[in-house]
Formats: structure tokens, C-alpha cells, sequence
């Protein structure tokens, strides 16, 4: 892997955990340095970094980053996560109140901890492969919880409710929008 690629996935990885903008700069500015001294000794980049970039950029990101900023941000991204697969199935069974069962809720709970999990420990997977990995731990827990505890509704969520739950995670990505946008116009005015 080259240097110029080992630094666009650590700015991706750090722009995508809502780190600011100077301090992205600051810590590419490093890593550069860093793998410019590497270069120069005649090591390649993996001795830097390791070989797993996603890895080293997110324990940097962790270090940077403190626990309750994380804590906040997955606070706001949950909800709106559950949210989301909520308003797809009001979509896809067309309606204003969902039967919410208990192998639904062992879905969701299911997604939501491999999510949480990933996010905490490695960093991201990516939207798709994230909601993929999560539907093979979720799914098999979801028949197993519709088996054990049967198919009758738990309690019905109205649409409005699900509203509520994309709320916290709609403004989390309006806000990354916002910052992104920022941090791309600061680096076009350099």
C-alpha cells in the first residue's frame, strides 16, 4: 500500500468518527512525517501503520477522541439506526403501526450491538458490510426469539414514534454533513 493511500484511509476513517477538521489536518500532518522518516530508512508504510490501516487509524481516532465524545455520538447514531430499520419495515408492510414482536426486537437488538460493537472496537465496517455482518448475527437470533417467545406483538410503534428515533441520528449526519463540507472548503482555500 502506498503512503498516499495509507493517509486517504486514515482522513476517511477519522472524517467518518466526526473528528475536527484541524485536528484530521494535524494528524495527517504526523502520519505524512511519519512515513516520510519510515521511506527514508527504507521501511514501507505497513511498518508504520501495521498491516490493517482501518485498525491503526481507528485506535488513533480512539486516542484522540475521548470516551464520552464516542459515548455521545453512538448515543444519537443508535436511535437513529433502529429507527431506520423500523421505517423500513413501516414501509414494506405499509403501515402507520407496526406490530413490534419479540423476534423484531431480538433483530434490531441484535444489528444494534454488532454496530455498536464494531464501531467501539475496530471502527467501521462501512454502512453496507456493517448491516451485513449484522444480519447474520441478527437474523438467526430473530428466529430463534420468534420460536422461543412466538409471533405475537409485543407492543405496536406508530410512525410517529419512529420519527422520534431517526431524529437523534438524522441531526448526528447533518452535523458530519455540515463538518465535512467545512473541512473539504478549508483544504480547496489552501
Amino acid at each position: 500500500m502506498t503512503d498516499e493511500r495509507v493517509l486517504a484511509v486514515c482522513r476517511a476513517n477519522w472524517e467518518y468518527r466526526g473528528i475536527d477538521a484541524a485536528s484530521v489536518r494535524e494528524m495527517l500532518a504526523e502520519l505524512a512525517a511519519h512515513l516520510e522518516d519510515a521511506a527514508a530508512a527504507g521501511r514501507k508504510p505497513a511498518d508504520v501503520v501495521g498491516d490493517d490501516v482501518k485498525a491503526f487509524a481507528a485506535s488513533w481516532a480512539r486516542a484522540r477522541q475521548p470516551l464520552h465524545r464516542r459515548a455521545m455520538r453512538l448515543a444519537a447514531i443508535l436511535p437513529g439506526v433502529v429507527g431506520t430499520l423500523m421505517l423500513f419495515s413501516h414501509l414494506l408492510w405499509r403501515t402507520t403501526h407496526l406490530p413490534v414482536t419479540a423476534g423484531r426486537l431480538a433483530l434490531i437488538a441484535a444489528i444494534a450491538a454488532v454496530t455498536v460493537t464494531v464501531e467501539l472496537r475496530r471502527g467501521s465496517l462501512g454502512l453496507g458490510r456493517s448491516w451485513l455482518v449484522g444480519a447474520a448475527v441478527g437474523l438467526p437470533v430473530a428466529l430463534v426469539a420468534d420460536r422461543l417467545a412466538g409471533d405475537e406483538p409485543l407492543f405496536t410503534l406508530p410512525l410517529w414514534a419512529t420519527a422520534l428515533l431517526i431524529t437523534p441520528g438524522g441531526v448526528c449526519a447533518v452535523l458530519d454533513a455540515r463538518a465535512r463540507k467545512r473541512a473539504d472548503r478549508d483544504v480547496t482555500v489552501r
